[in-house]
């Protein structure tokens, strides 16, 4: 799993998060702004954006969240991980289900990321999620998280959904530079990663809030402009 986007609310449920939560309001656009001449000159805000469906080869695709990917969030909830690096409900109820499914449409249309839910084909089962978050696009960055419940893993789904979401942020795009941010124990998660060809670039020392303390965090980049990685085009399926 990687967590790059911040959840800026204030209280416990406070840390590294696979969904960045908005910093007002029900998404992250700007407030209303003071009809005056200083503002008049202010730039636009992000424009919606539109999630695509797309396959992740031919056992798994993406797809926009829906409001019957609840028991998805149950599952997640459940979790001991996925709550506290993303906005799960650490304590599953229908309301807080679909409140986070509502955030979900509302980082979209606020022009703020691609959240998009990870189903297996053969039976439509969202199985987890992953999202591109352009918070640092105007400095020609972005960032990808993900998050897998128990359900969906060992089938390798996570690579398929990475390298999808790689190759689409990267050749259709432009974005110029990826990144993800991965806890230095999870091997797992840096192997698959690497495969799409990710660079490990460092380790940041109390990069993140995860549950109640600070833990270091490694960064992995891939640049457009990067060659071939293990004699293979980076993030090509």
């Amino acid at each position: 799993m990687a967590a790059p986007e911040p959840d800026p609310r204030p209280g416990p449920t406070s840390g590294p998060t696979s969904d960045s939560e908005p910093n007002t309001g029900p998404g992250p656009g700007p407030g209303p702004r003071p009809d005056t001449d200083a503002e008049s000159d202010a730039p636009p805000g992000p424009e919606p954006l539109t999630v695509p469906s797309m396959s992740a080869g031919p056992d798994f695709g993406l797809r926009p969240w829906e409001m019957s990917d609840l028991p998805l969030v149950r599952e997640a909830a459940q979790d001991p991980y996925i709550p506290l690096i993303t906005t799960i409900p650490a304590r599953y109820s229908d309301k807080a289900a679909e409140a986070f499914v509502r955030r979900q449409w509302d980082r979209a249309a606020t022009g703020h990321g691609y959240p998009f839910a990870i189903v297996r084909s053969r039976d439509r089962r969202p199985v987890g999620a992953i999202g591109l978050w352009l918070r640092d696009l105007p400095q020609g960055r972005a960032s990808i998280g993900y998050w897998m419940v128990a359900s969906g893993r060992g089938q390798g789904v996570t690579r398929a959904a990475l390298r999808t979401v790689t190759h689409w942020a990267l050749h259709d795009l432009r974005v110029p530079r990826l990144q993800l941010f991965i806890e230095p124990w999870n091997t797992a998660s840096a192997h698959i990663a690497e495969d799409v060809g990710y660079r490990r670039e460092g380790l940041l020392r109390g990069w993140q809030q995860v549950g109640d303390e600070r833990r270091d965090m490694a960064v992995y980049g891939l640049l457009n402009s990067d060659g071939p990685a293990d004699g293979r085009a980076v993030a090509e399926d």
